[in-house]
């Protein structure tokens, strides 16, 4: 049994669609960031960057529990433990491993930097919207150009994609126009149609009132599926 200790994020998402991918039994332990739940010690124990999501692997090797933090850790982890979503050597590896780290240094924290200044942030800085939406659709842009000729970004499903894609679920509020990248759009609606990614991207959703409300119809007009 996998605990996931968890909130309905892009972050979180990864993780989720990661389980239900790989068919691993888990249980859905909320964390509340609203109300502070990441700083409980009993959370910092197994999650010291106070950051979701997180899991314990009840049944590691070598019988005790295992705590791993960092989604893109955990993504790692859960594809060593199964032999699945990521080639175990090879330039198929090194391509799969390129764009995990893609996602986490560039592709994540920009977007949430975007999606911040342009829709959270009470004070609007002009500087800040125009600093993250451009860096946004730069990435979009380098996005698309790798999805060029592939039905997946490192050529096979792999953690990469599930990495990649819960972040564009708030393309809009990223100031990005997702029409302008043809590639990501096809993607997308590849990536939702496949029925784990929709399970996935579902956990949790009655704890946040912009997901809780949406019917299937709204779900899939939302990756144009």
């Amino acid at each position: 049994m996998i605990e996931l200790h968890y909130a309905p994020t892009p972050n979180g998402h990864k993780i989720s669609i990661a389980l239900e991918e790989l068919g691993l039994e888990y249980d859905v332990h909320r964390v509340n960031i609203g109300q502070g739940d990441q700083f409980k010690p009993e959370f910092l124990a197994f999650s010291p960057n106070n950051r979701i999501p997180a899991i314990i692997d009840r049944d590691a090797d070598g019988g005790e529990p295992v705590g791993i933090f960092e989604s893109g850790a955990i993504l790692l982890y859960l594809a060593e433990k199964t032999g699945k979503l990521m080639p175990v050597s090879g330039t198929g590896r090194k391509t799969v491993m390129e764009w995990l780290m893609w996602q986490m240094g560039g592709f994540g924290p920009m977007l949430g930097q975007a999606h911040h200044f342009n829709f959270y942030a009470q004070e609007k800085v002009d500087y800040a919207i125009n600093r993250y939406s451009n860096e946004a659709n730069r990435l979009y842009g380098v996005l698309d150009r790798q999805l060029e000729g592939r039905e997946y970004v490192a050529g096979d499903y792999s953690v990469a994609d599930i990495a990649i894609f819960p972040w564009t679920r708030t393309y809009e509020r990223q100031h990005v126009t997702i029409e302008d990248y043809p590639n990501v759009v096809r993607w997308r609606k590849t990536m939702f149609a496949r029925p784990a990614v929709q399970r996935g991207m579902k956990v949790g959703a009655e704890w946040r009132e912009d997901l809780r409300s949406l019917s299937d119809e709204e779900w899939k007009k939302l990756f144009g599926a």
